[in-house]
């Protein structure tokens, strides 16, 4: 098993920008440490999702399926751009929030970098495609999938861990009201960039 070769490419694939990225800046940013680790976490137990698939032969199906693909691809599409819309249109106020709904945000930003990992099918052929080239023919086991993928998610722990830092230092001049508009309509932009890249894919 190949793990160095492997944590090398999840590396480079780790630190590309990308919607993951922009979902914990934006968090972290506009919502403090605790959600924006919601959402890392929320996005790293998609990525073992996607690894065990992967061994199980799963997203091997998918890959084959067109149909079933177009589905994946489709609802992960319009659920981006409903989240990105939900941004862009946000209310002036919304930004003031009571502190009973401070308590919820963890729960809000793990279950939204789930689903948004787990709706998109690009990681599942990320693992179709790869996962094989550094498994050896002997060993296509769960447990050995399950490694892989947590080397993907140590890697991706660590950069959601610089990038929250990063936004706690710029924190202080980023949180005013108008800049945090202007930050929602920023991401807004880009997540249904993404939405319509995947839908026309």
């Amino acid at each position: 098993m190949d793990i160095a070769g492997f944590a090398l490419v999840v590396a480079l694939l780790t630190v590309t920008p990308g919607l993951d990225t922009a979902l914990i800046l934006r968090t972290s940013l506009l919502a403090g440490r605790r959600p924006a680790w919601g959402v890392a976490l929320g996005v790293q137990l998609g990525v073992l999702v996607w690894g065990l698939v992967s061994v199980a032969g799963l997203s091997t199906l998918l890959a084959a399926s067109q149909f079933a693909y177009d589905v994946l691809r489709w609802a992960g599409a319009a659920y981006l751009v409903w989240m990105g819309l939900r941004l862009l249109f946000v209310r002036k106020d919304a930004h003031v929030e009571a502190p009973a709904e401070r308590e919820v945000r963890f729960r809000t930003g793990f279950r939204r970098g789930l689903v948004t990992n787990l709706l998109n099918p690009k990681v599942g052929a990320f693992y179709v495609a790869m996962l094989p080239q550094f498994l050896p023919s002997d060993q296509t086991d769960a447990a050995s999938g399950l490694l892989l993928a947590g080397v993907h998610v140590a890697e991706g722990l660590v950069w959601s861990g610089v990038l929250i830092a990063f936004a706690a230092v710029m924190g202080g001049l980023l949180r005013a009201p108008a800049v945090r508009r202007l930050l929602d309509r920023v991401t807004g932009v880009v997540i249904v960039g993404f939405g319509v890249r995947l839908a026309v894919e």
